[in-house]
């Protein structure tokens, strides 16, 4: 169960659910390509050489698996990452959480949203990600960066504010006389 399903209080559903782009993980993959290539050099490396000292062989097949074992981290701490973050738009709050070890949790009653501010350069828009900035009454901003489908984001946003104004506005008038 995810931390948003987790935090749902009585009545309240997710509406939109998103995370962070595969792009974040952009730098994690050529670094552990890199990594793996090099891990492949050495291996081939060793098939090419069959006089080597044993000792340099050793060597050479520790630098191979320590080398394969980093482009691996590298590769995994790319996916942890971008699953580490998790954003919803909920019937009655916005709420993004960051991180798995060290937590980071934003949760902002819709009522309390005054804009949303998408930012999407022009690679963002092409692949398909960029930044949004919610700013909440008070003037207080938070930017999240590299989300997914931000313009939908914003949309799910927007929508249950709608909602949430025309139940204002209904509950408002119940109970006036009606004029003929």
């Amino acid at each position: 169960m995810s931390y948003i399903e987790a935090s749902l209080v009585p009545g309240e559903t997710i509406v939109y659910q998103t995370r962070l782009h595969w792009v974040v993980m952009l730098g994690h993959i050529l670094l552990g390509l890199v990594l793996l290539a090099g891990a492949g050099a050495l291996a081939g490396y060793l098939l090419n050489q069959p006089r080597l000292s044993i000792s340099r062989e050793h060597l050479v097949q520790g630098g191979a698996a320590a080398l394969l074992a980093c482009g691996v981290i590298a590769i995994v701490a790319g996916m942890v990452r971008r699953n580490a973050t998790e954003m919803a738009v909920t019937t009655r709050r916005v709420v993004i959480k960051q991180g798995l070890v060290n937590r980071k949790t934003i949760e902002m009653l819709l009522n309390k949203i005054e804009t949303i501010e998408v930012n999407e350069t022009m690679t963002g828009r092409m692949l398909g990600y960029g930044s949004i900035t919610m700013v909440g009454t008070g003037g207080t901003s938070e930017p999240f960066h590299k989300i997914a489908h931000p313009l939908q984001f914003r949309g799910a946003v927007q929508q249950e504010l709608e909602k949430l104004s025309a139940g204002s506005a209904l509950s408002a008038n119940v109970g006036r006389p009606r004029g003929n």
